[in-house]
C-alpha cells in the first residue's frame, strides 16, 4: 500500500513537472523568461576578424559579363561559391548599391557590390547558418576602413548591427579585390538579434527611384563637384538634379557646404545660428512633432506621425521585409503617432537600446542616414509596438557626406567643426524637431542624462581603455599587403596609409572634443558653439577628403581601371581548387567522369551531381521582399533557358550543354532550425504528459 502511494506521488509530479514545461516552451515570453540563442556558426566563422577571408564566385562568364553591363536592373544570375574552402551550390548574386551603384555604372571600373542569397533558388539554402552576404566595394573610402570599424563599435557597444568581415575576392580563380563582407539584414540577422524574432522588419527610404533592387539616388541630390574622371554623375541622375526644387538649395546655402579645403577662410557675412534650424538649451519648447518642411512626402522616414492612413507611410511599407499585414500598420502608426506626441515613449521606444545607437551613430557623423537630409541608411524593427534602429551603410561615416553633413560652426575650419561636431544638436541639414526618433529623446531630460551617461561609457570603455587603438591598428596591418595588391582599388596603396593615418588621428580628436563636451568644457549644441569657439579642439591638421568622400569618388593615384579579365574557363574553379575534392564543382575529378564527393560545411562528404543549368531553375523577377517572392517562385512556370556552360578548353571535362537536374542531396547546411527544435520539445513533452496521465489512471484501476 506504501509502496503504491509513492508510485502515485511520483506519477504525479512526473506529470505536473512536465505540465510546467510545456507551459514554459509555449507561453516563456509572458512568463518572463528569457530565450537564449546559441551562435550561428557564422558569426565565428565568416565574420571572425582575425583573418582576410576568401570567396571564389564561379560562374558563367556570359551571365557574369550580363549582370555587369546590366547593372542597375540589379537582377540575380546563377552561381556557385567557395567560401573559405567550403561549398555553397545554386546560389543567386546580384549588383547592389543606391547613389554608389549609378556612380559605378557611369564609370570604367567594373568593382561593384554585390549581393549573394544563398537561399534564393533553394528554401532552406545557407551558409552556416546565414541567408544573404553583402559584399561591398569599398567605394569613397580611401581608408578602408569607415564602414568595418563603425560596425566593429556598434557591435562592441551592443548596438542592433550586422557583422563584418575584410574578405578577398576572386571570380573564376581570377583576383578581383579586396571587399567588406557584411551581415545582411534578413531572417539570420533577426534570429542572431532578437530574442522574439515575431517582430516587423523595415527600411524605410527616401530615396525611392524605382528600377531594380536598392534605390537608385536621393531627391532633390545636389550633385557633387570634382569628380574623378570616370566616375562622374550619370545623366539621368544631372537631369534628375536640374529639375529639383530650390528649397533644398535654399537649406545648404543656409547650412554651408563641406569645404574640400583644410582650412577654408570664412566671412563674418556667413556667420549663421543653426540653432533656428536645431534643438538647443530650451527643451520646454520641444512640443508636439510637425511633418512641416518635410519636402516630397518624406515625413514617414523621418519617423513622422502626419495621419493615420497607410498611404502616408508608403516609404516604410513599401520597404518591409517581412510580411506586413493590416494590423501591423496600425500598430506601427500608432506608435509614430505617441513617439511624435512624446508621451510615454518607454512605450513605443527601447529606450536604452534606441540611445546605445544614437550614442555610436552620432560619434561617427555618418549624415547620409536619418540624422542628415537624406533620410536613409537605416532598419526599423517593431515588436508589439517598440521600435529599435539598427545600422547599416557607413562608408561616408566620418564627415564624408558632402551634402548635409556640413560644419556646425562657420567660423572654424570644417576638419575642427566635424571633430567637434555638437553631441546634443547631431542632425545636419535638417532639424530635431523632424528627427522624433532622436529629437523627442533628447528634449527629455531624463533620457537626455541616460544619453550622457552611455556616451560617458562608450568613450571610456572602447576608447580609454585602448579598445579602439588595438582594432584599428590590427585591421591597418592586416589589409595593408591585400590592398597592396587590389587589382581594382579606387584608391593607391600610398594614399590608402595616409588615410588610414588620418582616420586614427581624426578619432583621437574627436574622442577628446566629446569628452570635454560631457564635461561642459566645449559647448554640446551648435548654437553654444557658433556663440563661443574658443574652446574647441583644433583638428585643421586633418584632411577629411583625403580619408575619401561622396563629392570626390574615392580614387587615389592609381585609379585607372586594373581590372583582371574573368577566367575564361566559364564556370570553373582555379586550378589549386580543382584539385581538392572539397571545391570540385564540376562535380567530376580531373582524371576521370566518375562522380566526385564534395566536403560540406558540416564536415560530411555527399555525393553531388554537375552543376545544374539555370534552366531547372524557377527564377523570379528581384526578390525585394524574400517572403513574398519565394511564394511567385513556387507558383513560377516560365523557366528561362541557359546555353549552357562552355568546357570545351577542358581535355578531361564532358561540355555541359544540354538540361541538367537539380543536385538530389546538394550542399547540407548548419542552418539553426530553432522552430523546428521549438516543436520537437513541445511535442515530446505533450506525449510525456499523456503518458503520465494514462499511467497514473492504470495505477489507480490496479489499485
Amino acid at each position: 500500500m506504501l509502496k503504491s502511494k509513492k508510485t502515485t506521488v511520483i506519477c504525479t509530479s512526473i506529470v505536473v513537472i512536465t505540465l510546467i514545461i510545456t507551459l514554459l516552451f509555449i507561453n516563456g515570453k509572458r512568463l518572463g523568461v528569457e530565450e537564449v540563442h546559441a551562435n550561428l556558426p557564422y558569426e565565428d566563422s565568416l565574420f571572425s576578424t582575425d583573418k582576410v577571408h576568401n570567396i571564389d564566385i564561379v560562374v558563367d562568364e556570359a551571365d557574369f559579363n550580363e549582370m555587369l553591363e546590366n547593372a542597375m536592373d540589379e537582377e540575380y544570375v546563377t552561381c556557385n561559391v567557395v567560401i573559405d574552402g567550403n561549398v555553397v551550390k545554386n546560389v543567386a548574386i546580384r549588383t547592389k548599391g543606391n547613389s554608389s551603384l549609378s556612380t559605378m555604372a557611369n564609370s570604367d571600373s567594373d568593382r561593384y557590390s554585390f549581393k549573394i542569397e544563398f537561399d534564393h533558388y533553394e528554401d532552406g539554402n545557407t551558409y552556416l547558418g546565414l541567408d544573404k552576404l553583402a559584399l561591398n566595394n569599398i567605394i569613397q573610402d580611401n581608408t578602408y576602413l569607415k564602414d568595418y570599424m563603425s560596425y566593429q563599435m556598434m557591435n562592441y557597444f551592443e548596438v542592433d548591427s550586422p557583422l563584418s568581415s575584410f574578405i578577398w575576392i576572386t571570380v573564376n580563380g581570377e583576383d578581383w579585390g579586396l571587399y567588406l563582407a557584411v551581415e545582411a539584414i534578413e531572417d539570420s540577422f533577426i534570429d542572431r538579434t532578437y530574442s522574439n524574432t515575431d517582430g516587423e522588419l523595415y527600411k524605410p527610404d527616401s530615396m525611392n527611384m524605382g528600377g531594380g533592387g536598392d534605390n537608385k539616388a536621393p531627391k532633390n541630390m545636389p550633385a557633387p563637384e570634382n569628380i574623378p574622371e570616370g566616375m562622374e554623375v550619370p545623366e539621368d541622375i544631372k537631369e534628375m538634379l536640374e529639375k529639383a526644387p530650390e528649397n533644398l538649395n535654399d537649406v545648404q546655402e543656409e547650412v554651408g557646404q563641406v569645404s574640400t579645403e583644410k582650412n577654408p577662410e570664412v566671412s563674418t557675412d556667413s556667420e549663421i545660428n543653426l540653432e533656428t534650424k536645431q534643438l538647443g538649451d530650451n527643451r520646454e519648447d520641444f512640443k508636439k512633432i510637425s511633418p512641416s518642411g518635410m519636402g516630397g512626402g518624406q515625413s514617414d522616414v523621418a519617423l513622422v506621425y502626419t495621419d493615420d492612413e497607410f498611404d502616408s507611410y508608403s516609404n516604410i511599407f513599401d520597404s518591409a521585409k517581412t510580411d506586413v499585414t493590416d494590423t501591423d500598420k496600425v500598430r506601427l502608426i500608432e506608435s509614430l503617432k505617441q513617439l511624435s506626441e512624446g508621451e510615454n515613449l518607454s512605450e513605443v521606444l527601447n529606450i536604452e537600446e534606441v540611445l546605445r545607437y544614437f550614442v555610436v551613430h552620432n560619434y561617427l557623423l555618418n549624415f547620409d542616414s536619418y540624422t542628415g537630409n537624406m533620410m536613409h541608411n537605416y532598419y526599423l524593427y517593431e515588436d508589439s509596438g517598440k521600435l529599435s534602429m539598427i545600422a547599416w551603410d557607413y562608408n561616408l561615416a566620418f564627415g564624408a557626406f558632402a551634402m548635409g553633413g556640413s560644419p556646425s560652426n562657420s567660423k572654424v575650419d570644417n576638419s575642427t567643426s566635424l571633430a567637434n561636431y555638437p553631441i546634443d544638436t547631431p542632425v545636419s541639414g535638417t532639424t530635431l524637431e523632424d528627427r522624433p526618433m532622436i529629437g523627442q529623446l533628447l528634449s527629455n531630460e531624463e533620457y537626455l542624462t541616460k544619453y550622457h551617461e552611455l556616451f560617458s561609457e562608450f568613450i571610456t570603455e572602447y576608447f580609454d581603455s585602448g579598445v579602439f587603438e588595438e582594432e584599428i591598428t590590427n585591421a591597418i596591418s592586416l589589409i595593408s599587403p591585400y590592398v597592396e595588391k587590389d587589382p581594382t582599388a579606387f584608391v593607391s596603396y600610398s594614399d590608402f596609409l595616409e588615410a588610414s593615418s588620418q582616420l586614427k588621428s581624426f578619432c583621437e580628436l574627436r574622442t577628446e572634443s566629446i569628452k570635454e563636451q560631457l564635461k561642459g568644457e566645449i559647448p554640446s549644441t551648435s548654437e553654444g558653439q557658433s556663440e563661443d569657439s574658443s574652446s574647441l579642439i583644433d583638428a585643421s591638421e586633418i584632411n577629411i577628403e583625403s580619408m575619401g568622400s561622396n563629392s570626390f569618388g574615392g580614387r587615389g593615384d592609381n585609379g585607372e581601371n586594373r581590372r583582371q579579365p574573368v577566367d575564361e574557363n566559364i564556370g570553373e574553379l582555379s586550378e589549386k581548387e580543382q584539385q581538392s575534392e572539397s571545391t570540385n564543382l564540376s562535380g567530376k575529378t580531373e582524371d576521370s567522369n566518375r562522380e566526385a564527393t564534395f566536403e560540406t560545411l558540416g564536415g560530411k562528404s555527399l555525393k553531388a551531381e554537375e552543376v545544374p543549368d539555370k534552366e531547372n531553375i524557377n527564377q523570379t523577377e528581384r526578390w525585394e521582399d524574400r517572403r513574398d517572392q519565394k511564394s511567385e517562385a513556387d507558383n513560377s512556370t516560365n523557366v528561362p533557358t541557359n546555353p549552357g556552360v562552355d568546357t570545351s578548353q577542358r581535355a578531361n571535362e564532358d561540355k555541359i550543354s544540354e538540361r541538367r537536374g537539380q543536385m538530389e542531396d546538394g550542399v547540407k547546411n548548419l542552418d539553426v532550425q530553432s522552430k523546428n527544435e521549438e516543436f520537437y520539445i513541445v511535442g515530446a513533452s505533450l506525449l510525456v504528459l499523456v503518458l503520465g496521465i494514462v499511467v497514473v489512471k492504470k495505477y489507480k484501476v490496479h489499485r
